[in-house]
């Protein structure tokens, strides 16, 4: 790899919101994590025979979930990434995925993340919670706004959740800071600005990791995320790394790079002028990337052929990538590794071709 500072593009951290996301705390009633969620979970999945040659178990969301033409699947994080010790958080084995809402009769809804106990009885079951920015208006009401971003990519590590910007950068979420709207449901009942569009659970964005490039550098889109895995069956050695990559496509560029998180704070790890600065790989990815992940330096790399066609799996190094063609499920998006199934985990955005899968990974060496 480069070293540190080579690569021309960087991220550097926003303010931290303490005081607008305690003041939404205090308005609704203090905070639940994301325990709370688990012990609300509110929709149930299906264990599907997912379409893919290469998939080993799968589910389909419920009815609404799965034929919404708001809500769109994106990203994908398991309870493996936020504890590689236990691979659980609350006691279950946690899946963690991101959706981005269009423009349905001129309303969009930004962004929402889902929670699905994968070991409950009875099959998957699941509850969203809206990502929100949080604001303090001059009349010290607390204003809540969607956060509108692709989200193409989640890594979920310790007590923190980060989220693909594109080109913002990266959004960072405390999970402890998930919020249950009470009573009728409405914030604005409670002196909180705008609403929830009905959610009961909410989670404030803490800070931004903003984008930036040197002079003569394209900025980095940040399309997607994920964790490094040292080796099959195990966490990160030493400091974990996010991996990030850019969906691109004719002349536009498919950059990957990977940053080091601090293992104490779950968090970017800066130097001393508060600046992110990824390595990078002397070679690009492939064209039409969906998202990409690394386990003991092979790296997985998942491709969309559209609406009607299967999509590909790349695996290897950055220059010398093989193509497994048509093997993943139409719509496929990111992907993740649960080391100790030795599976990678991925999910499908059509309307009624929506499927969260897992393979054996394996299957690819």
């Amino acid at each position: 790899m480069d070293e540190p500072g080579t690569t021309g593009v960087h991220l550097v951290r926003t303010r931290e919101r303490v005081d607008e996301v305690s003041a939404l705390a205090a308005a609704l009633g203090g905070r639940v994590g994301v325990a709370g969620v688990l012990e609300d979970l509110n929709r149930k999945g299906s264990v599907r025979n997912v379409p893919g040659r290469a998939v080993r178990w799968g589910f389909r969301w419920d009815d609404e979930d799965s034929r919404s033409q708001r809500w769109w699947p994106q990203g994908i994080t398991t309870s493996a990434d936020a504890d590689p010790a236990t691979e659980q958080v609350a006691g279950r084995a946690v899946l963690c995925t991101s959706w981005y809402s269009k423009d349905v009769d001129g309303l969009n809804k930004g962004s929402r993340v889902t929670f699905v106990d994968v070991g409950a009885s009875g099959g998957p079951a699941y509850r969203h919670v809206l990502l929100v920015e949080a604001h303090l208006s001059a009349s010290g009401t607390v204003d809540l706004r969607p956060v509108k971003v692709h989200a193409g990519g989640l890594v979920w590590h310790g007590r923190y959740l980060h989220a693909a910007g594109t080109a913002r950068g990266i959004h960072t979420f405390h999970l402890d800071d998930v919020m249950r709207v009470p009573g009728s449901g409405d914030p604005s009942a409670l002196g909180v600005g705008v609403g929830s569009f009905g959610y009961r659970y909410v989670l404030p964005v803490r800070f931004t990791y903003d984008a930036f490039a040197e002079d003569g550098v394209e900025r980095m889109r940040y399309s997607f995320l994920s964790l490094a895995h040292a080796a099959r069956g195990g966490g990160p050695a030493g400091a974990p790394r996010l991996v990030a990559g850019e969906y691109g496509r004719g002349s536009r560029t498919t950059r990957l790079v990977d940053f080091t998180l601090d293992p104490a704070t779950s968090l970017l790890r800066v130097s001393d002028d508060g600046v992110a600065r990824p390595t990078r790989l002397p070679e690009q990815g492939v064209q039409g990337m969906q998202g990409a992940t690394v386990v003991g330096g092979r790296w997985y790399l998942t491709t969309s052929a559209g609406r009607c066609l299967p999509g590909s799996l790349y695996v290897g190094r950055p220059g010398a990538f093989r193509r497994r063609t048509g093997v993943l499920p139409v719509g496929v998006e990111d992907v993740s590794y649960w080391p100790s199934r030795d599976q990678l985990l991925s999910l499908s955005e059509y309307p009624g071709r929506r499927y969260v899968f897992a393979m054996d990974r394996s299957t690819f060496d």
